[in-house]
């Protein structure tokens, strides 16, 4: 064995990079409101948390490199086509059903298809944390911070 290994530090820097858009986004944004937190407040929790997550990330890879044998070398490469299809179409279908089914059972109906891509073999489980979820953001957005998101068919309930 060698050591080596260090091509996983391509996502530290990714989650740097984003962050850093983050960042430039809040800096340009023209706030139009004075309340208080304001719109720039979790744009900046979410920049030190990306920027304290990569670097941690980083120092973990760098104390800790892959070991990589020569046989490892090869790239071998394999796709899960049944898994890409099934993430493709929940992302699909969430766009076409959203305003049909409204947040809650479209953002539920995307976490099944996830948990099914990742092959949950629970998918009732499945399908009721994605409908706990997803209604607990339309609390948080709809209701708490008044971001308006589809009510769908449950609207009138």
């Amino acid at each position: 064995m060698q050591r080596g290994g260090y091509g996983a530090l391509i996502v530290p820097g990714i989650l740097a990079v984003a962050s850093t858009l983050v960042v430039i986004g809040n800096l340009t944004m023209q706030e139009q409101s004075s309340d208080s937190p304001g719109p720039t407040f979790f744009p900046w929790v979410l920049a030190v948390a990306g920027y304290g997550l990569a670097a941690a990330l980083a120092a973990h890879y760098v104390r800790n490199p892959d070991e990589v044998s020569r046989a490892e070398t090869r790239h071998k490469t394999y796709t899960d086509w049944t898994s890409v299809a099934w993430l493709v179409g929940g992302i699909a279908a969430f766009a076409v059903l959203l305003d049909l089914l409204g947040w809650i059972l479209a953002a539920g109906l995307l976490f099944w298809c996830v948990t099914r891509a990742f092959n949950s073999k629970r998918p009732l489980l499945d399908l009721s944390a994605g409908l706990l979820m997803s209604s607990l953001v339309f609390l948080v957005f709809g209701v708490a911070l008044d971001v308006p998101l589809p009510s769908g068919i449950l609207g009138g309930l």
